[in-house]
């Protein structure tokens, strides 16, 4: 018996506006409202929301027989909320379903794993608390940006409480294995890993309508045969993709949404199953370690992180993001707070690869800028004026130590402020209850005290005017026997 499981990516950057040098220290405000409305609002149409009416009349006809699981970045779901307030109603029925889970994610789609553990562990908690609010679900199986994984990585996604994780099943990590099979991680033995099956999944993604493909036309047939033919031991096949295939990357007219709604019936006569993520992982066992030492994703054909860092601009661009991480979380301004988020999506720093080939002109396709040096010079122009908003709150000279002692004193004095207000409400409430009569039997019991005690000391006070009248008696005495 085999098992598919669907995963798909939903994430879309606020973009940039033109920001020139001139504009540093006078414009606060970085964004292209317009392109950002634009092209969410034109994939949603196209893609997001017909593929969700997809998944909806599969999961009426097939019922808990078809499962897929969604990641959905915390920047993206603000961008729909406002711009497409429909696909999260919509997101909400198929959620409803019982069929569909949510995987945890950085909130901004960032490369703070790589860069900023801190910031990291934060971003997880807000967007699983994002997830929460929307759908009322808890994610249970943790996705990094683009699939970004090491052993270092999994050692903080353990720590964070999740069971497993998703990746690539990169072939320079796994060698003559196959992705076909559930693996632990190496750092943290307790956290399970699903592998991406790049060839299968890149075929539904990539090469579906493409007409110089061998395979074409790929049909639903034809793919679960395929799916069959795999070693019996392989008993997993995942497939993650963005959703954008659905009518973006794939469109309407290539037949896509046909074929995927033919996948569970011809899946099912060949006793091929559809899994959610957390199903594999409780359902199947690991079947070895997997060392992962140096970070990989499903970006390129290097399956590395060089898509974000793989040049000097790249790296001095996110050298210079991360360097005020640790100011950015001392300020209370919800506008910094904002702004912080959307300059971390990794995409900023994708526009600015130097790549050729296949792999630059995929960099280029997603690229709002004419080059890789325009991409660089928009975004350290912004960067700059954002430093500028931060540092003149938490000036540049002081150092990381006094930073953190005055963390620490603000914590203290939050503490102590905490202390003193609990102090004052109970005295408040004393004194309302005091007003209210509560204590009336209290004064009473108060008042009988002092009464008492002036009972105690009256036969005293009688005791002396006793020893007053029997001193003259013995003086008459002694007077009578002088006079014989």
């Amino acid at each position: 018996m085999t098992a598919i499981c669907f995963y798909f990516q939903i994430h879309q950057p606020n973009r940039l506006k033109n920001y020139r040098f001139f504009d540093i220290g006078n414009d606060h405000y970085y964004y292209d409202d317009f392109a950002n409305d634009d092209i969410i609002t034109r994939i949603a149409h196209r893609s997001y929301l017909p593929a969700n009416e997809m998944l909806l009349d599969i999961i009426k006809e097939h019922g808990k027989k078809f499962k897929v699981a969604f990641s959905i970045s915390g920047v993206a779901l603000e961008q729909l909320e406002q711009y497409v307030p429909e696909f999260i109603d919509s997101m909400k029925e198929l959620a409803a379903t019982g069929c569909v889970e949510f995987l945890s994610e950085t909130y901004a789609h960032s490369l703070a794993s790589l860069e900023d553990p801190e910031e990291f562990i934060a971003q997880v908690k807000a967007h699983d608390e994002k997830i929460y609010q929307l759908f009322g679900l808890k994610p249970k199986v943790f996705r990094n940006t683009e699939l970004i994984y090491s052993d270092d990585i999994a050692a903080m996604v353990q720590s964070m409480g999740f069971k497993g994780a998703i990746t690539d099943g990169a072939k320079h990590i796994l060698g003559w294995k196959s992705p076909n099979y559930l693996y632990n991680a190496a750092s943290a033995p307790k956290l399970k890993l699903l592998l991406k099956n790049s060839k299968l999944s890149d075929d539904i993604s990539f090469r579906f309508s493409n007409p110089e493909w061998e395979s074409y036309p790929l049909t639903a047939d034809k793919y679960m045969d395929w799916i069959a033919a795999l070693p019996q031991e392989e008993q997993l096949v995942n497939l993650f993709m963005n959703y954008e295939t659905f009518g973006e990357l794939q469109p309407q007219s290539s037949g896509i949404f046909e074929f995927m709604k033919a996948l569970p019936r011809f899946a099912a006569d060949r006793n091929i199953q559809f899994w959610s993520p957390s199903e594999v992982i409780s359902k199947l066992k690991p079947v070895s370690e997997l060392n992962v030492p140096t970070p990989i994703s499903w970006a390129d054909e290097a399956r590395d992180t060089s898509a974000w860092l793989g040049n000097m601009l790249q790296q001095e661009a996110v050298k210079k993001l991360y360097s005020i991480g640790e100011r950015v979380r001392l300020c209370q301004d919800k506008r910094i707070k904002l702004d912080w988020n959307y300059l971390q999506a990794s995409d900023h720093f994708f526009y600015m690869s130097t790549k050729h080939s296949s792999d630059g002109n995929v960099h280029s396709h997603y690229s709002p800028y004419g080059s890789p040096y325009t991409a660089f010079t928009n975004y350290m122009n912004v960067l700059s004026d954002f430093m500028i908003r931060v540092e003149a709150q938490y000036p540049a000279e002081i150092d990381n130590e006094e930073l953190n002692a005055l963390l620490l004193t603000i914590k203290n004095q939050e503490k102590e402020i905490q202390a003193l207000n609990r102090e004052v409400e109970l005295m408040r409430n004393n004194i309302v209850k005091d007003l209210t009569g509560d204590f009336v039997e209290e004064e009473k019991a108060e008042e009988k005290k002092p009464v008492k005690k002036a009972c105690k000391k009256a036969p005293a006070k009688k005791a002396e005017p006793k020893a007053a009248k029997k001193a003259p008696a013995k003086k008459a005495a002694a007077k009578k026997k002088t006079t014989k």
